[in-house]
């Protein structure tokens, strides 16, 4: 079996984490061959050059590089993989007519988001409207995102992300992780996000400055790209700044995690969280809002809270109700990490991925 696997770039994000730890676990297989496209330089996450996958480059000139579908269309006709599978909606846009005239079949992997609201020329809808009738089979990590882009039932397909539990062996512990930080208080509040506009890091941080307006024992931390700009920190009373850490993109953010109390996560919608899977798997306790894909792996009042988007109060009083209950979070951070290890481990999202391969091949 022949699997070519295209992906924009492999720069630090949710994607790219599920797809370099599916590469991982597929190097190891001798019976499937994985090729790799990307279409820029950028790689994050560096063990990819370590897995004996070859890493074939396709670079854009210009964003409508019309070149690229001809190189694709030799690609495809020069190595003959059994299906294409595509990991976002610019790469659909370019393989859907190359797949349609070489006759190789396209897994279309671009539903990883869930829109609160579509329009009309919003450049995903439009692109899944191009590349849908010429998918096989299209994957999203929620029931929420094939709902929300409106996928046919015949081709949809939900394939859940997997975390890998050796991507705990030695993490830096708690206690080192708090004296890098110089975090002195009792409490450690985290939130792994990326600062841009589907995030509400203003809501996270309106909560924490309601906290702290009566208590001074909890550090707020915020972890991801942008979290270390001016815009982040502005949002915070210069006052109350001494009780933050705007740590911007780290590596290694399982750490970070290790060394929290209460995990957050405030958005205004989302597909599969890897954050939220990440927070689950260390055992924390998590309080998110809800919305996309949330509720389909936070189970409410079972592995943490869900709260109304944009709603500090109340995400503030879920925050201090963990805060104060030391069995409330051991019970929800037990809960949490054994629904991941149930239903959101690596080996489960594998065999999906590769059960799906073998029936669009097959069919």
């Amino acid at each position: 079996m022949k699997i070519f696997s295209v992906i924009d770039t492999l720069g630090a994000g949710g994607k790219e984490r599920r797809f370099t730890e599916l590469m991982k676990a597929l190097s190891h297989l001798t019976w499937i061959e994985i090729k790799l496209v990307v279409m820029s330089n950028t790689i994050h996450y560096t063990e990819i050059n370590d897995l004996g996958i070859e890493i074939i480059r396709i670079i854009r000139k210009t964003r409508k590089d019309l070149s690229v579908f001809r190189q694709f269309k030799i690609l495809i006709e020069q190595e003959h993989p059994d299906a294409v599978h595509c990991w976002e909606s610019m790469t659909a846009v370019y393989l859907a007519p190359v797949c349609r005239m070489t006759g190789c079949p396209l897994i279309n992997g671009m539903v990883t988001n869930v829109p609160l609201k579509w329009r009309i020329l919003n450049h995903h809808w439009l692109r899944a409207r191009l590349t849908f009738p010429f998918s096989k089979a299209i994957v999203s990590n929620s029931q929420a995102g094939l709902k929300a882009y409106m996928v046919p039932k015949c081709k949809g397909i939900v394939i859940y992300n997997g975390f890998d539990f050796s991507r705990l062996d030695g993490i830096t512990s708690a206690n080192d992780v708090r004296q890098e930080l110089g975090i002195k208080t009792e409490y450690m509040v985290g939130m792994v996000a990326s600062f841009c506009k589907h995030k509400d890091y203003p809501t996270y941080y309106r909560a924490a400055q309601q906290l702290l307006a009566n208590r001074r024992d909890i550090t707020f931390v915020a972890i991801g790209s942008g979290t270390d700009s001016q815009g982040s920190i502005s949002l915070v009373d210069e006052s109350l700044k001494l009780y933050f850490r705007f740590l911007g993109k780290k590596n290694a953010v399982e750490s970070y995690i290790n060394a929290m109390d209460v995990c957050v996560l405030a958005t205004f919608t989302e597909g599969i969280s890897n954050a939220l899977i990440e927070y689950m798997a260390l055992g924390k306790p998590v309080v998110a809002t809800t919305g996309g894909g949330t509720e389909e792996l936070v189970k409410a009042g079972l592995t943490g809270f869900l709260v109304r988007p944009s709603d500090p109060d109340v995400l503030a009083d879920k925050i201090e109700m963990l805060i104060d209950d030391v069995n409330l979070r051991k019970h929800f951070g037990n809960m949490g990490r054994e629904r991941i290890e149930n239903h959101f481990s690596i080996d489960r999202m594998v065999s999906d991925y590769l059960n799906l391969y073998n029936q669009v091949i097959n069919n």
